[in-house]
Formats: structure tokens, C-alpha cells, sequence
């Protein structure tokens, strides 16, 4: 089974620790399995690449690796504050995640 995480894609974060700490970026793609992230521009690593039909001259790559989703903490869009968010329950069943500060993120 799945862990649930709080970060989805699309997401704005704020690094919390590694090499890039203290840096904000946008969630590009979540693993809950794994409970990773890939975050834009943030953990680049190079990559050698040999050459394909897509990249014919080949060379070498930055993209972006996975890090921790516990060293990431959520960017509130309300009140623009790096947040704790936690899962609140709604009526028909369904959960929404909810800011310190009370407002609940789409």
C-alpha cells in the first residue's frame, strides 16, 4: 500500500535540508511508494547520455533527483509561509489538506 504524502505535484516548496537547503521550487513529479519528490531545479545531477534520434549530438545532461519528501515542507498560498500542513477531514468522507494558518490548499 501506498504512503500518503502531503506534496503532490505542482506544488511550491521550500527545501529543508541537503545542499540546496533553504532554496524554493515547484514539485515536478511525487513517488509516495517511494515517499520522494523531484523538485524543479533543485538536487541537479549530470548525466552522460550517448546519442539518440531526440539528442543527436548526445553529451552531457543536468536533470533534476529525487530527494526526501520529509526534507521538503509545503509553501502555503495564502499566506506564503513554509507550513506543517496536515490532513483535515470533511464531511462526505473525502480529506483536504489544511495551512497552520487555517486556510485549505486545492
Amino acid at each position: 500500500m501506498a504512503n500518503a504524502l502531503i506534496v503532490k505535484k505542482g506544488d511550491n516548496v521550500l527545501v529543508l535540508a541537503g545542499k540546496d537547503k533553504g532554496k524554493k521550487g515547484k514539485v515536478l513529479m511525487a513517488s509516495p511508494s517511494k515517499g520522494r519528490v523531484w523538485v524543479e531545479r533543485i538536487n541537479l545531477v549530470k548525466r552522460h547520455t550517448k546519442p539518440t534520434q531526440k539528442n543527436p549530438t548526445g553529451g552531457i545532461v543536468e536533470k533534476e533527483a529525487p530527494i526526501d519528501a520529509s526534507n521538503v515542507r509545503l509553501i502555503c498560498p495564502s499566506c506564503g509561509n513554509p507550513t506543517r500542513a496536515k490532513r483535515h477531514a470533511l464531511e462526505n468522507g473525502k480529506t483536504m489538506r489544511r495551512c497552520d494558518c487555517g486556510e485549505s490548499f486545492v
